[in-house]
């Protein structure tokens, strides 16, 4: 991919990651991207087409692209959410909160349920472009395991999630972000504890120095993503974040191999 082609993949993938299209929004037509980007039909293709890769595009028909994530099924309306009447803290320090709500589900006694607040955090998925994540072998006391981790830590009062998700890789990795591409906000156990995740992939990421946080920071090594399955199946990674943003990467790069054949 020369200079110029590599300039229009980076300014579609711009687009894309900033929201500029919904998901489901289909792309403007071939001939029309050639005329805007000032670019070869040929090599447009040649962008699109590592833009299904990634799964950032997914293709609709012979030559319609469109933004993943467009759905048919609807919520229900007419449901009524629980009332919540008070909440007091059972314990409260910098890392934790436990508390109880004062709860009252549709048609039943209020009582009272427990909560853990735990901090809001980012956790990022650095790719490179022979197909490896770089990840972190670490010990983690709580399981009493060694096993496979992506970087991530907590969102500081006031931050930008994902300005917390370029600096824990590279103060855990030593590795340095150009990008990163917001995936997904979830709750790890929505039922009781209340700790937003914030998913992200990176790109372009060049090595800068040792780690810093020498307490986070395991052997660091960039993992092909062929193993990830076999990691998965062996048990060998750890926390919800990581195996959230593995499998969305699985499964849109897959999906876009798939549609890119077809």
């Amino acid at each position: 991919m020369g200079p110029k082609t590599a300039k229009v993949y980076e300014t579609l993938r711009t687009m894309l990651a900033s929201g500029e299209y919904a998901p489901g929004d289909k792309l403007p037509s071939e001939r029309t991207l050639v005329e805007q980007l000032g670019i070869g039909r040929t090599a447009l293709r040649q962008v699109l087409a590592r833009l299904v890769a990634e799964g950032a595009l997914e293709v609709r028909g012979r030559s319609s692209y469109r933004v993943p994530g467009g759905v048919s099924v609807r919520a229900p309306e007419g449901l009524e959410p629980w009332q919540i009447h008070g909440e007091r803290n059972i314990y409260d320090n910098r890392w934790v909160k436990l508390q109880l709500w004062d709860v009252e589900p549709p048609g039943v006694e209020r009582f009272e349920h427990h909560v853990v607040r735990l901090h809001h955090v980012a956790i990022t998925a650095v790719l490179d472009d022979q197909d490896r994540v770089l990840m972190m072998w670490r010990y983690r006391f709580v399981p009493q395991q060694w096993g496979w981790e992506l970087p991530g830590g907590i969102v500081d009062a006031g931050e930008d999630p994902s300005e917390t998700a370029r600096r824990e890789v590279e103060e855990e990795t030593g590795w340095r972000l150009k990008s990163v591409e917001h995936v997904v906000t979830y709750q790890p156990m929505v039922g009781m504890v209340d700790s937003p995740h914030e998913i992200y992939v990176g790109h372009d990421a060049e090595r800068v120095g040792d780690p810093t946080d020498l307490e986070e920071a395991g052997h660091i090594e960039w993992v092909p993503l062929a193993d990830i399955p076999g990691l998965m199946a062996r048990g060998q990674l750890m926390g919800s974040g990581t195996l959230v943003a593995l499998l969305h990467i699985l499964a849109t790069r897959d999906k876009g191999r798939a549609k890119a054949s077809h």
